[in-house]
């Protein structure tokens, strides 16, 4: 393998594309939540009344609505049966809080309603927990063990775990936007003008997800371009 200087090699430039795309995509969601949160519905219903509206709607009547602290916090519990919306949502009645907080109750219907694709995400969690913890150790220890292919080998395999639970949540994610965007135009939430708006907070915050999934793949094309053949230098 070729390396410039010592703690350089061309492979770096995959990283950088990574960490650049999460970067963009972050900053995207930020400014955008920031744009709509100054565009109040005409409804002037809060996020939390609006989760508890759509939850009521969809029948599911044990999952709590609850506030988190933080901003851009907001998450769906399916253990706890807790959806929690942050400072920014919960007691706000922009545009976006209302996108925000339909979105995570399109997760608690996915849920519900036996949608394959989080249910597949959900067990998926402990082994990528599992996986993304000694993937890295395993194949330092195959680089230190005389580069040891098989150790190297089986990390590199524990990684692609983390990559395709990446790509797993692209379809939940998108599907929970999908699914709030429709019930806040067919129950008049939002007007139609305002349901578009909340669509441009909801696509980018998508883009973080695609952006993250992204950014793992680059990580495992460098993983196998690095370690994945015999590339020690004799």
């Amino acid at each position: 393998m070729l390396y410039i200087g010592y703690y350089f090699d061309p492979t770096y430039i995959l990283v950088v594309i990574g960490v650049l795309l999460t970067m963009v995509a972050s900053w995207k969601v930020n400014s955008t939540f920031r744009k709509y949160t100054k565009v109040y519905s005409t409804s002037r219903y809060t996020g939390a009344q609006v989760a508890e509206m759509i939850l009521k709607q969809a029948g599911i009547h044990d999952v709590v609505v609850t506030h988190i602290s933080g901003n851009l916090t907001d998450n769906y519990n399916p253990g706890k049966r807790v959806l929690s919306l942050s400072d920014s949502v919960y007691g706000e009645s922009s545009v976006a809080a209302i996108g925000v907080a339909a979105h995570e109750c399109g997760h608690a219907i996915q849920h519900a309603k036996g949608y394959v694709p989080i249910k597949i995400r959900k067990a998926m969690v402990p082994v990528v927990n599992i996986c993304s913890t000694i993937s890295w150790p395993m194949i330092l220890l195959g680089v230190f063990f005389s580069w040891n292919q098989t150790l190297i080998t089986l990390g590199i395999i524990l990684f692609s775990a983390a990559v395709l639970f990446s790509l797993v949540t692209l379809p939940v994610e998108f599907n929970a936007s999908s699914r709030a965007l429709k019930i806040l135009r067919n129950s008049g939430i939002l007007s139609s003008e305002e349901a578009g708006k909340a669509r441009k907070v909801l696509s980018a915050a998508a883009l973080t997800y695609v952006a993250s999934a992204a950014a793992m793949i680059l990580q495992l094309v460098r993983l196998v371009i690095l370690f994945g053949g015999n590339n020690r230098d004799d």
